[in-house]
């Protein structure tokens, strides 16, 4: 008889596997099923499960046993949520069990709509397990742009480029995700759009959506928005002046980047931590699924002269309007050392600010910050446009968008500018609208970058490096997409094996 422990999501279940061949360890119960029923009934039993609980930091397979961790942090927080959660066992076997589940090859992401348990509510997503890997699945968190009375907050799964691709008719295998409540409260589920009390299988659901860069080909959204049809506006963008960018670069010194248009930084100077230095030899480049990926790498072992903060902007300001996107993952944790710097990742465009309060400035920004910052506590993404402001003493005069939440993960941004409004997109859905006394005045650059604000987050001095990454970069002159039509011009460019582009005209 052999024997195998399987963590039921947290749960301990103990399983007995018989088999024809016997070890010396086991020999007395080989081939004996009373034997085997009275192994397995001392392994469940309240004795043993209290024992193999402290043990091993697991959850005991009855709520009753869950005083044996009370002092376990970490396993009592698991028992509250096991007591409350409907987890599937933690076998890769499991989807055979239930049914097939088959996934498009065309699908990026999937949209999970559901009723806020409450107005302050925070969530969590996890990935126990999946055949092609938790890494390359991330889940994300986010408020519709007309919440309904089913579903203000939804959930959205995507796949990184890590992922692969799906032949028609393939399976992604099976994936044992779940979400609850950061405090570990029970979850009311029957009033969520995408829950179906009498769904027990897998199968086709349709009122959990399917989404191809901003455009839902799958399922009913909550307020009856269904995939996309011939009668909406069409993917494939018109002609004109475009720079395009996949990063497809040897290192920060290939003379491609320069020869590009691209400036890494190295100069001195704000913003972030007074003293720290940008280096350009953290700007890093690696293939990921067959994609360049561009890492900016941030570091510090909490003084000035130890914060190494990394910067790339294009060397020329002659981008205006039109609409600017890239595909960037955010970071909530550290790659090495103490986590809680306040730390800012970003995608911009900006000019020079030639006086305190000189009109003709313009700023557009997605900045996140993992670990709060600027007043905020916790993990905000904003998106700021700016009229003009004065360093010395401070005055701003701005515009912005905000979630209180976690974006970890891959995530599609757009913002598009013309001279009625600048209009914020995050992974498709509308994350803000700017008015009309914000467009700018005078072309700008584009920018990636991240940096600490300050070091009072983790005052440690143990080193520890922060990553920003960064698949893309487009902008269109003078067009207002679609996040859909901005997937589809990506699509083209890399079906078609470019890898750079920039037809914008110097001004």
């Amino acid at each position: 008889m052999k024997y195998r422990l399987l963590a039921g999501g947290s749960v301990l279940v103990v399983a007995a596997v018989l088999s024809a061949c016997s070890t010396s360890s086991d020999s007395a119960a080989a081939g004996d099923p009373d034997e085997a029923l009275t192994l397995v009934k001392e392994l469940t039993g309240d004795t043993w499960q209290k024992k193999l609980a402290l043990a091993m930091s697991y959850v005991p397979n009855r709520t009753s046993l869950a005083s044996a961790v009370a002092d376990d942090p970490g396993a009592s927080a698991m028992a509250v949520g096991a007591a409350n959660g409907r987890a599937t066992p933690n076998t890769p076997g499991w989807a055979a069990v239930e049914a097939e589940n088959p996934v498009k090859d065309y699908m990026t992401a999937v949209l999970v709509g559901f009723k806020a348990d409450s107005p302050s509510a925070s969530y969590r997503f996890a990935c126990s397990w999946a055949v092609k890997g938790c890494a390359d699945i991330t889940g994300t968190f986010g408020t519709p742009a007309n919440p309904t009375a089913t579903a203000d907050r939804y959930l959205e799964i995507s796949f990184t480029a890590g992922a692969g691709t799906l032949a028609p008719g393939a399976d992604t295998g099976d994936m044992q995700l779940r979400f609850h409540q950061a405090n570990w409260q029970p979850l009311g589920q029957s009033d969520d759009h995408s829950f179906g009390q009498e769904r027990s299988t897998y199968g086709d659901w349709s009122r959990i959506t399917a989404h191809i860069g901003g455009a839902t080909v799958w399922g009913e959204a909550p307020g009856g928005n269904g995939p996309t049809d011939p009668t909406d506006p069409p993917t494939d963008p018109a002609e004109g002046p475009t720079l395009f960018d996949d990063f497809n670069y040897s290192g920060h010194s290939d003379p491609k980047i320069a020869a590009n248009g691209w400036s890494v930084r190295a100069n001195s100077g704000g913003p972030g931590v007074p003293g720290a230095n940008w280096v350009p030899e953290n700007v890093t480049f690696a293939n990921q699924g067959g994609n360049s990926v561009m890492n900016l790498e941030t570091s510090t072992a909490g003084t000035a002269a130890s914060t190494e903060q990394t910067e790339i902007l294009t060397r020329s300001m002659k981008f205006r309007n039109g609409t600017y996107a890239a595909r960037v993952k955010f970071s909530d944790a550290p790659r090495s050392g103490p986590d809680g710097d306040r730390l800012v990742q970003t995608f911009f465009t900006i000019n020079d600010l030639k006086a305190p309060m000189a009109d003709d400035y313009a700023e557009y920004d997605f900045e996140y910050l993992p670990n709060g910052g600027w007043g905020e506590p916790a993990n905000i993404l904003y998106t700021t446009s700016w009229e003009t402001y004065r360093p010395d003493p401070w005055e701003a005069v701005n515009q912005h968008s905000e979630v209180r939440q976690s974006y970890a993960g891959w995530h599609d941004l757009v913002v598009t500018i013309d001279d009625s409004a600048i209009t914020y997109y995050v992974d498709g859905q509308h994350f803000g609208t700017h008015g009309a006394s914000y467009p700018p005045e005078r072309p700008m650059s584009i920018n990636f970058n991240q940096w600490l604000i300050d070091l009072a987050g983790q005052t440690s001095t143990t080193p520890r490096s922060y990553d920003q990454q960064v698949d893309y970069v487009l902008h269109v002159k003078d067009q207002v997409l679609s996040p859909a039509q901005v997937g589809a011009l990506v699509s083209g460019y890399r079906a078609a094996g470019t890898t750079f582009e920039d037809t914008v005209p110097a001004v």
